[in-house]
């Protein structure tokens, strides 16, 4: 079947299935950059270690947005162009966000090496963290090119319908950091350096992977000269409607750094270590929700640019449902067996081991919820409507997270911290239920489906 009749007509559960198996795995393998990071950094190094690494996190997060400002806003707006039967503006769009893939990250890497020192310790870093710190960023600084190519142009190929190929990319990548973690700090003995090399040699190689795929010929949407002229309108309207992901993952960013910061007043570098690894086990969690979001989204897209209404309603409703089985699945794992997975970080340390699961059962207590409010922000993503979408996505962060972290520690401690994520989670579920209860109501009806040429 044309891979546009398919979109078009295929039965939801099907399509949902096809495009979000490959994104969940892809996703699940793509959390082993962070987590195989710090297993083999916590056994190898210490909780000094992952320390180092939960400083350099908010870092890490920065270039992720600005990945994601471009890659998420020309994913949405290729996706609608398709719909629309508009191949030449979609191949502008992919030409146009390919540029700035390059040129975004090359901006913020040179910024960062000349102000190192004080970004790290902004971040949180004390003279025991700073310079494991130092040593990883660096490096991890020296990929953040080919990370941003592997992670954007990976969407792209999601985009036009071919899910399979963009999870090839990521798992080869992620494989590849996975055997060079364990080669560059066991065997050669090059402690964090070591793994921040593994992670810039997978990323590398996912790169290498993605641009092959264009350069090949294989892909629907071709990458030609002529659209790598960078014009401004397409510009923008890709910054727009990427702005809610990006000001999401900026947000995260702020909250992290607060969150080191208190960490530091009340708990010290065993807390700042404690989260470092919840981070870790909640990357593992969210990443397969992120995955049916991803899944979703060009079906949402493509659908609403081809007006299809009805479809939309039930990938959402869809999406929802299945993402939130795997909240739960998570939720569980996590209550029945909380010291096994510490214990994967910790290197037997029982003051750390003991920590960490206390505050990661209180972390998660509505973690069943989180599902919710992840798809319906990427929803509004998929339709082009970057104000919704950056109200929800900010919900949590900004308007909740961040208050309730400045001001809970200061009535109950290092439990405040821990107690401020279910408090947050709560709310701005309240919200995103609110938002997307209205934007169903006001949904126009499915028009006549459109005569799509093969």
């Amino acid at each position: 079947m044309n891979k546009n009749l398919e979109m078009r007509d295929e039965k939801i559960s099907k399509l949902l299935w096809k495009f979000s198996l490959p994104a969940i795995i892809a996703m699940l393998v793509n959390a082993l950059y962070n987590i195989v990071d710090r297993i083999f950094v916590g056994r190898s190094v210490g909780f000094v270690g992952i320390a180092a690494t939960t400083v350099a996190f908010p870092i890490m997060i920065i270039m992720m947005a600005t990945s994601m400002l471009i890659a998420i806003g020309a994913t949405a707006l290729i996706s609608i162009r398709l719909g629309e039967q508009k191949k030449e503006d979609a191949e502008k769009i992919a030409g146009n966000a390919t540029v700035l893939l390059i040129l975004l990250p090359l901006l913020l890497a040179a910024l960062y090496l000349a102000f190192t020192d004080p970004v790290l310790m902004l971040f949180g870093a004390d003279q025991t963290v700073l310079p494991y710190a130092r040593d990883f960023t660096h490096i991890i600084m020296l990929g953040s090119v080919s990370g941003s190519i592997a992670f954007g142009m990976n969407n792209f190929i999601r985009a036009e319908g071919n899910p399979r190929y963009a999870m090839l990319t990521q798992i080869i990548g992620a494989v590849i950091n996975t055997i060079l973690n364990y080669i560059f700090i066991f065997k050669l003995g090059l402690g964090i350096k070591g793994s921040a090399l593994a992670s810039i040699s997978g990323q590398t190689i996912s790169a290498m992977f993605v641009l092959g795929y264009y350069l090949s010929g294989r892909s629907i949407i071709k990458i030609h000269l002529k659209n790598l002229k960078l014009q401004m309108p397409v510009v923008l309207r890709i910054l727009s409607i990427g702005f809610a992901p990006f000001a999401m993952q900026i947000a995260n960013s702020v909250q992290q750094t607060i969150l080191n910061k208190t960490l530091m007043v009340y708990g010290g570098d065993l807390a700042l270590s404690a989260v470092g690894i919840i981070m870790s086990i909640a990357t593992l969690i969210f990443m397969p929700i992120v995955g049916i979001s991803q899944g979703a989204q060009p079906l949402i897209g493509f659908n609403y640019g081809a007006k299809q209404y009805e479809r939309v309603k039930e990938t959402l409703m869809k999406s929802v449902f299945v993402s939130t089985i795997m909240a739960v699945i998570g939720f569980i794992v996590i209550r029945i067996w909380p010291n096994q997975i510490v214990g994967l970080f910790s290197k037997g340390d029982l003051s750390l081991t003991e920590l960490t699961v206390h505050a990661m059962l209180t972390f998660f207590t509505l973690l069943p919820l989180i599902g919710i409010q992840i798809l319906c922000s990427s929803y509004f993503q998929a339709v082009g409507k970057p104000v919704q979408s950056t109200l929800l996505s900010l919900s949590r962060q900004v308007l909740l997270f961040i208050p309730l972290l400045i001001i809970l520690p200061r009535f109950w401690g290092i439990e405040g911290v821990w107690r401020t994520a279910p408090i947050a989670d709560a709310l701005s579920v309240l919200i995103t239920v609110t938002v997307i209860l209205f934007e169903m109501r006001t949904l126009p009806k499915s028009t006549s489906k459109p005569v799509i040429q093969s």
